[in-house]
């Protein structure tokens, strides 16, 4: 079913997209995706601890004492105007609509073992989508660091919001908001290849949700908050450093056009949090830091795995969370109507068809794939590398989830992995992405043919599907990268050969190859005029290859009958000029830790507007300096 498209990706074997071996789904599906828990011999030995809440201060009580606190003036509020925090519409469908764990405190409950006889060992919260928790980070007068207006635009909040003193106290959770009902998701997830069990949000906790006066969902989620359940053996904190790089990362994807989590502020809390960035027995003391997160849901491919892990009682569980989903954010499938157009022949020698009108769970299946894919073809067209693309940090709404170790191609390597955990396989790296993207996909699938919604060739096919769409959009990408009027596969494979070979920075090349004439009589100690500003240190020979590569291209140009200007500012439409490299956010991060914060809000409003060109701003275009490649800035950790 998907042979055809391992030809059409060979010519980026050693590119882009590896080899990106797309073989039956079959083949991709574990044959023992989960395996059920069973006590070792040491976990045997050992009682496991209950420990019951001692805290007043439970969630519930807390939401109670302030939904009965008077609003007033606001009963009559007009909802298309824009509102203050205090008017913000709460709903809170996950908490009311899915099981939740019957504790309420942020004692670890996670089955993870010291082989040491002083060491705790926890219990697994079963049967749970959630546990109900509060932001316990502790704070000292926290300060704003940056803010997206526009994501305050999607939730109705007025911009003058952000200029309330007590705005990072309650955007830090120190300070309660009337309407929410704070909870952290349970589920698992795959960690470089290897099934993890239960994971769960360990430091981010979720507020709620608000509906905005068209009836969008926006949940709102702070990173950093405290403790949770989840957290293990961590504190469940977060640090400037980390928070920068996601609160940014997570504006600037979004103005690229690739969908992601968005970020409404960032704030320091005012205390420090002790980090061993390497691994290496070094810790330091960081400065402390909050992300509010926002996105339609934080759904992943692990909160189904992880119940499709546990039997059962639980598989009911992967129903409910798959009709949860389907009702808030995919309604188009709850009433589907027979149609030739969504039944599909699978080629298998009986003429068996999937017909996705009679299975709302494998056409959401199909969906979930298809975004996901479209996703990571988008990564690939600006160079981004997420660095960790763990199930758990997959998202089923096709979104850029989870910014960690991520970074953006400077140089042109597609082995490039912006993760130094992942460097002994690069297993993540940028060419791996594709491939990974679909591997996911079958563990996602499997847990929901585990739980019996999808049959095997409804799993099959929504894996063809990623194959499918993956080459469809990638393909459509590129062409628009190089101005083309249709993809030319030998054209666009031998370019990203030789961007491999002379290490060409990626974004930069594609800005400057709008320059190009499509004038075949340009002399030809003329045409690598337009790019010498990125053909850096290349010796002759090589100057013959680029040359001989500039004239085909120049040809193909020649056959679009688009005007030079027409087509230079459609590349420029498609092709940034400005990327949120990690050197960038390295300097931004040095100076906000002694606290100034005009560099995060100035590369904030450079990556808001990121194919433009921005007089001025040009220093933001500059190839990384020699500091750059040192570890903490070109490559990262997860520790943060």
């Amino acid at each position: 079913m998907l042979s055809h498209i391992s030809a059409s990706l060979s010519h980026t074997s050693s590119t882009t997209t590896a080899s990106f071996l797309l073989r039956r789904g079959p083949s991709l599906r574990p044959k023992f995706p989960f395996c059920p828990y069973k006590p070792s011999k040491f976990q045997k030995q050992h009682r496991f601890v209950f420990s019951s809440m001692d805290s007043a201060a439970t969630v519930d009580s807390v939401a109670n004492d302030l939904k009965k606190q008077s609003l007033k003036g606001t009963e009559n509020v007009d909802i298309s105007s824009k509102l203050n925090i205090e008017e913000l519409n709460w709903d809170n469908s996950f908490v009311r609509e899915l099981p939740g764990d019957p504790r309420s405190d942020s004692i670890p409950r996670e089955v993870l073992l010291f082989y040491t006889p002083s060491a705790p060992i926890y219990v697994v919260v079963l049967h749970a989508c959630y546990t109900k928790v509060l932001p316990s980070v502790k704070v000292d007068n926290p300060q704003l660091v940056a803010w997206s207006e526009s994501v305050a635009e999607l939730l109705e909040l007025d911009p003058k919001e952000f200029e309330r003193p007590d705005f990072p106290f309650i955007f830090s959770g120190a300070s309660p908001l009337v309407g929410a009902m704070p909870y952290a998701q349970n589920y698992g997830g795959h960690q470089f290849g290897m099934w993890a069990g239960q994971l769960g949000d360990g430091r981010a906790i979720t507020l709620g949700e608000i509906l905005n006066s068209k009836s969008q969902r926006w949940e709102l989620q702070l990173k950093g908050a405290g403790k949770t359940p989840y957290s293990r053996f961590a504190d469940g904190l977060a640090v400037l450093r980390s928070s920068i790089r996601e609160f940014l990362c997570s504006e600037a994807m979004h103005s690229l056009g690739i969908p992601t989590t968005r970020a409404l502020c960032l704030v320091t809390t005012g205390k420090d949090v002790l980090r061993d960035m390497f691994y290496d027995g070094n810790p330091k003391d960081e400065p402390g830091a909050i992300v509010c997160r926002v996105a339609q849901s934080f759904l992943r491919f692990g909160s189904y795995q992880l119940h499709a892990s546990r039997g059962k009682k639980d598989l009911e569980i992967v129903r409910a969370l798959a009709d949860y989903a389907i009702r808030y954010h995919f309604p188009h499938l709850e009433n589907m109507t027979r149609s030739g157009s969504i039944s599909f022949n699978t080629g298998e020698e009986d003429n068996s068809a999937v017909d996705l009108t009679t299975n709302k769970y494998a056409a959401w299946a199909v969906e979930v794939a298809e975004r996901t894919a479209s996703m990571i073809a988008r990564w690939q067209g600006v160079g981004f590398t997420h660095g960790v693309m763990n199930t758990d940090n997959m998202s089923v709404l096709g979104l850029t989830i989870d910014y960690g170790p991520f970074g953006f191609l400077d140089a042109f390597d597609p082995s490039f992995t912006p993760n130094t955990t992942d460097l002994p396989g690069r297993r993540y790296c940028f060419a791996n992405q594709p491939d990974v993207g679909l591997w996911n996909i079958a563990q996602f699938t499997s847990a929901l043919s585990t739980a019996e919604l999808l049959n095997d060739k409804e799993a099959d096919y929504a894996m063809e599907s990623y194959g499918n769409k993956f080459m469809d959009d990638y393909q459509a990408i590129m062409t628009r990268k190089l101005g083309l009027a249709k993809y030319n596969k030998k054209l666009i494979g031998e370019l990203l050969k030789n961007m491999a070979i002379d290490k060409v920075d990626y974004t930069n090349f594609f800005r400057l190859l709008s320059n190009i004439k499509a004038d075949p009589t340009i002399p030809e100690d003329q045409l690598l005029i337009p790019l010498k500003a990125v053909l850096l240190d290349i010796g002759e020979e090589r100057k013959e290859a680029w040359a001989s590569w500039v004239k085909a291209y120049i040809q193909e140009l020649s056959t679009t009958g688009v005007s030079d200007e027409e087509r230079k500012v459609s590349m420029n439409s498609v092709n940034p000029k400005y990327i949120l490299r990690n050197y960038l956010c390295q300097t931004a991060i040095d100076v906000a830790e002694q606290g100034d914060f005009g560099e995060v809000r100035q590369l904030l409003k450079v990556m808001q507007c990121p194919f433009d060109e921005q007089p001025g701003m040009e220093k933001y275009t500059r190839l990384p300096p020699a500091w750059a490649y040192r570890p903490g800035v070109c490559m990262l950790s997860c520790s943060s």
